[in-house]
């Protein structure tokens, strides 16, 4: 392994991974790529990259192994799987996990991969696909000093921020569910928003303007709203993301014995728009679940729709 380029294994090509994926390339780094999507592999050896067609075909002879996929029984899978990286990735080299997953997955996984000669980055990512394609993810971290020191390069590759949390896996993760119980919470309340404003009478797209600049924004309102101005339901992230990502949200208060009424009142918003069929879509969709009842379509008030 040198110090300046790295060769990387690299699991989930999907809206964050490819643009990762595609800014290690441009630091001059190898990437091989495993993704189910055959599209993806060819977007990817399009920017120079490299394929393999399973975790452990990826794994052999890389200097590190990154994962983008989504939940923890993907992360087993790519790890100790019948084709999984474990067996294949060359003794004492990093594995960076960048799922939202549960903070005691992310713990135990830390100390199995320990025993395996592995250093673990617990490594979940926020920004999006935008800020995944230039190169300016947050990351929460956490991870004991060589998993630091071995993913340095991939790090500042992908990263414009880098928040290192502790020395023991699941502190990342932990963070992130925080994180993700406000973002689930923010789209939820969003769309409450632009449902009682539009069903009210207001112009959406002059409710839309008025809130992005007065005390009552957030990221998520300005980032998601124009899509339901637009009617444009392309999933950035989808709806069942959250139905997962407020799942471990509930899991974790849970598990510390702290109410959560406000996640808990978010996920069950998730939960209705995904039952209804619109959970493979973005997530502003669950905007949705308020215009069915309401017999109203914001899009179309707000001029994109006849």
């Amino acid at each position: 392994m040198t110090t300046n380029t790295l060769r990387i294994a690299f699991v989930g090509l999907g809206s964050m991974g490819m643009g990762m994926a595609k800014n290690l390339l441009a630091k001059g780094h190898t990437v091989i790529g495993v993704d189910m999507n055959a599209d993806a592999g060819a977007a990817l050896r399009a920017a120079g990259g490299q394929t393999a067609p399973s975790p452990k075909d990826a794994a052999a002879q890389a200097d590190a192994l990154v994962m983008v996929v989504v939940n923890a029984d993907q992360v087993e899978t790519v790890l100790f799987g019948a084709d999984g990286a474990i067996g294949a990735l060359p003794q004492g080299r990093v594995v960076m996990q960048c799922a939202t997953v549960p903070p005691g997955f992310s713990k135990s996984l830390g100390e199995r991969l320990a025993a395996a000669g592995h250093p673990l980055l617990d490594a979940p990512l926020s920004g999006g696909r935008a800020r995944a394609d230039t190169g300016e993810l947050t990351i929460m971290s956490s991870g004991e000093a060589a998993a630091y020191d071995q993913a340095q390069p991939i790090l500042d590759a992908v990263a414009a921020k880098v928040y290192r949390l502790g020395d023991t896996p699941g502190i990342g993760s932990l963070v992130k569910t925080v994180n993700q119980l406000l973002a689930g919470v923010h789209i939820a309340a969003a769309a409450e928003a632009m449902a009682l404003g539009t069903k009210a009478g207001a112009d959406p797209r002059a409710l839309y303007d008025v809130i992005s600049n007065s005390a009552g924004n957030s990221w998520m309102f300005t980032n998601r709203v124009p899509h339901m101005l637009d009617g444009d339901y392309t999933p950035l992230s989808a709806v069942d993301i959250f139905v997962k990502d407020l799942g471990l949200v509930l899991d974790t208060g849970r598990a510390v014995k702290q109410a959560l009424p406000l996640a808990a009142a978010a996920h069950q918003l998730f939960l209705m728009a995904s039952a209804a069929g619109w959970g493979r879509i973005d997530d502003s969709a669950v905007v949705k679940i308020y215009e069915q009842m309401g017999e109203f379509d914001i899009a179309e008030r707000a001029g994109k729709r006849s």
